[in-house]
């Protein structure tokens, strides 16, 4: 059984709530996938790898 997070049938809901949901979870998809997309492309800084070379 997975969890059904819309709206129950049969109760009318606001009318837009749905489509405002649904844009703040893509717009936090879409935030989150930037912030990992920076955060793999960032440079691992010189001091790091010397540190793990040390330990290699």
């Amino acid at each position: 059984m997975g969890s059904d997070r819309s709206a129950p049938k049969g109760k009318p809901g606001k009318p837009g709530l749905r489509a405002k949901v649904q844009t703040k979870k893509q717009d936090m998809g879409a935030a989150l996938r930037s912030v990992y997309r920076r955060t793999v492309e960032e440079d691992v800084p010189s001091e790091m790898l010397d540190l793990l070379h040390k330990l290699g």
